[in-house]
C-alpha cells in the first residue's frame, strides 16, 4: 500500500497544489497569513493525506485518510470560491483548480469504494 507515488489521485493532487500556488501569486500580500495560508494548507493537505493513508497498514486506515483528503478538497473549493467573492480572483482564474478538485473527489470516492 505504500506505493502512493503510483496513484493517479496523488499525481492529480500534486498538480492541483502547483496550480494553487500559481493562483496565490495573484492575491494581495496582506492576505499572506490569512486566505493564502489557508488555501495553500488545504491544497497541501490533499496529497499529504493520500500519501499518509497509503503508508498505513490497513485499508480501513487508508480510507480514513482519503476521507480527510476529501474534506480538504471541499475546503479548498470553498476557499477558492471565497477568493472570487472577495474579488481577489476571477471565476476564470479558478476554473481549472475547481475542475481538478472535482476530478480528485470523484477519484477519491472510487478509490474508497474499491477499498471496501
Amino acid at each position: 500500500m505504500n506505493k502512493y507515488k503510483e496513484l493517479k489521485i496523488w499525481e492529480k493532487s500534486m498538480i492541483l497544489v502547483e496550480e494553487v500556488y500559481q493562483l496565490m501569486r495573484k492575491l494581495p500580500s496582506d492576505e499572506k497569513f490569512g486566505l493564502i495560508s489557508q488555501i495553500k494548507g488545504s491544497s497541501i493537505s490533499i496529497p499529504s493525506n493520500i500519501a499518509e493513508g497509503a503508508g498505513r497498514n490497513s485499508k480501513k486506515e487508508f480510507a480514513h485518510f482519503l476521507n480527510i483528503a476529501n474534506g480538504s478538497t471541499t475546503e479548498l473549493e470553498t476557499q477558492l470560491i471565497l477568493s472570487v467573492n472577495l474579488k481577489f480572483l476571477l471565476e476564470t482564474d479558478i476554473n481549472n483548480a475547481l475542475a481538478l478538485c472535482k476530478e480528485i473527489k470523484n477519484m477519491n470516492y472510487a478509490l474508497q469504494k474499491s477499498l471496501k
